[in-house]
């Protein structure tokens, strides 16, 4: 029998499953407590972790038995891979189980932000009635929007956003412009320039390495089409948090969504106080009752698999 330790959040059944053929530690609080982490994971033949638990450096020394890093999610930033490669570690994601989910985020803060009349419940309530300046918002057919990262999660953005009348473009580093996906989803690719230049939405779906870290600087936002709007679900670090808010207060951005940020969790920051057209939540764009609940099973078959 194995010994698995969970540190973040985990949809239960998933947990009973696991416990159902090994020993489990679970505590979602785990992730809070370095000391108490550290000492668990001596012992531990598995662990299983979300976006906060960074396993690397003393923790993954700490791992002396472990066998397998499982990631409820799909990004990997907070797991030193190469390492983990080097010790012989297994590294799971729960590669797509959660695409629908940052999928609807998309297209669900593209509507609110170019529609813009969806935060005037206080002035409503209070007596006001803002008619005419709410009555300019943007309908989201015939909008372009531009995916910058083609992956599973872009790709899956790129059907609903169709579905709804929408143009899509769309860049991948990683992909030329003879890549199937392009054409099997009925997008047009196109370089960065160009699809900034001309996207009314643009979203973000790439991983954080040197080559992004800061890719949406203050020039790059400059280069975007005046009242676009940026949505970042993919990893905090990419956009330049000051300089966003900048474009939104000068009118450059029509409106910004960011579930992600390049500290978590986010620190008071005064340059988005008062922000115009701005949604902040909390690194939850793919985490839903349905998403936490294919995630989790993924994550508990493959664990048990691994392990036996």
């Amino acid at each position: 029998m194995a010994r698995i330790v969970i540190t973040e959040f985990m949809d239960l059944p998933a947990v009973a499953q696991l416990r159902g053929a090994h020993d489990v530690l679970y505590d979602p609080q785990l992730v809070d407590d370095p000391a108490r982490l550290h000492a668990e994971a001596v012992t531990a033949d598995a662990i299983v972790v979300r976006n906060r638990t960074q396993v690397r450096g003393e923790l993954l020394a700490a791992l002396k038995r472990c066998t397998v890093v499982a990631r409820l999610g799909v990004g990997l930033d907070n797991i030193d891979v190469p390492a983990c490669e080097t010790r012989g570690v297994r590294v799971i994601p729960a590669s797509g189980a959660n695409a629908l989910s940052v999928a609807e985020y998309v297209v669900a803060t593209s509507m609110l932000l170019l529609r813009g009349a969806y935060q005037s419940t206080a002035d409503v309530a209070g007596g006001q009635w803002p008619r005419t300046p709410l009555s300019n918002g943007r309908e989201l057919a015939g909008k372009t929007l531009g995916l910058v990262g083609f992956g599973s999660i872009g790709q899956l953005t790129a059907r609903l956003a169709k579905a709804l009348g929408m143009h899509v473009v769309a860049f991948d580093a990683m992909m030329d412009r003879e890549h199937a996906a392009f054409a099997e989803a009925g997008v047009a690719f196109q370089g960065l320039a160009e699809l900034l230049a001309q996207a009314d939405v643009v979203s973000l779906h790439l991983p954080l390495v040197e080559s992004t870290r800061n890719l949406f600087d203050a020039r790059r936002i400059a280069s975007m089409k005046p009242g676009a709007v940026l949505i970042n679900t993919a990893r905090g670090g990419i956009v330049d948090e000051p300089a966003l808010a900048e474009a939104l207060r000068s009118g450059k951005l029509g409106g910004a969504a960011i579930d992600v940020f390049a500290t978590e969790p986010l620190p008071a920051q005064p340059h988005f106080l008062g922000c115009p057209n701005l949604v902040l939540t909390p690194h939850v764009a793919g985490v839903t009752r349905e998403s936490n609940e294919r995630v989790s099973s993924m994550i508990a078959q493959k664990v048990l698999e691994a392990l036996n």
